[in-house]
């Protein structure tokens, strides 16, 4: 009998889930469905629970629901919960929903895969809001000699930074409190989606250093481009979709499916 999966979001005609999970499953010889569902903004709880009655296991939930669906589960992950927010939701046995986020995972999984070291590297994040928030256990646990938030609002990058203390080195403060040089540099923040570049200083980045952009387009963005003028390899956040997505169909069905064909396919689309 085919397992029903869906991504819930508003709006969500944009998204490219459908494609990879239809392509995972493909891949992996699942008997599963997989659709965009555009949940009311009054109510993500009850179009979850209509899901379910017409036979939904599983579901990955983007913007503006995290949070509600968080509220929802029976059980959470540990880094779901220090994240405040879910992305990935399956339906247990007993009927019970489980919540996970699987943003960070996804993060640095394309990290390896792009054969950036993170153990002993000196990582400076750009941001402080929900994408920063739902990755920070997931990197520190990669044990990084230090890991530096940095955000337009000082005072919420220290709060963030307090609230993952216990995990690693980690301090937070406003982008005027950036100094010294950094192996890997991480834009967290929305600016590529206006065009616009964070405020950095000049020779941010160590010999060798890296910049990822968890944003992604057809043409380098903004800070990709200024990353690679001061000497850095820059990354875009295209293999950290996919990498998310991987790890949510892991959780679901139990197998690891192979993102590479997936990523070859939706960055020719991008052209």
């Amino acid at each position: 009998m085919t397992d029903h999966y869906a991504v819930f979001g508003h709006p969500i005609s944009h998204s490219k889930s459908p494609l990879i999970h239809t392509a995972f499953a493909e891949q992996t010889d699942q008997d599963m469905s997989y659709l965009a569902i555009e949940a009311p903004l009054g109510d993500f709880a009850g179009t979850w629970r209509e899901f379910v009655a017409q036979g939904g296991r599983g579901a990955n939930v983007t913007v503006p629901f995290k949070e509600e669906a968080h509220r929802l589960c029976d059980h959470i992950s540990e880094r779901a919960r220090r994240a405040g927010a879910v992305n990935t939701l399956l339906l247990a046995d007993d009927g019970t929903t489980h919540g996970d986020t699987t943003d960070g995972p996804g993060l640095v999984a394309d990290l390896r895969r792009n054969n950036v070291r993170l153990e002993g590297a000196r990582v400076l994040l750009l941001g402080a809001g929900g994408a920063v928030r739902g990755v920070l256990e997931p990197l520190l646990a990669e044990r990084p000699a230090a890991l530096f938030l940095a955000n337009r609002t000082a005072a919420k990058a220290s709060a963030l930074a307090a609230d993952f203390n216990d995990l690693g080195a980690i301090s937070g403060g406003g982008f005027e409190a950036v100094t010294g040089q950094f192996d890997l540099v991480i834009n967290g923040t929305s600016a590529s989606l206006s065009g616009d570049l964070p405020p950095l200083p000049e020779a941010l980045f160590t010999e060798g250093g890296v910049a990822y952009d968890m944003m992604y387009s057809a043409e380098p963005t903004v800070f990709m481009r200024w990353a690679e003028a001061q000497g850095a390899r820059a990354i875009d956040g295209l293999g950290m979709l996919v990498g998310q997505a991987a790890e949510s169909f892991l959780q679901w069905r139990g197998r690891q499916p192979d993102v590479e064909p997936v990523l070859a396919t939706l960055r020719q689309q991008l052209g």
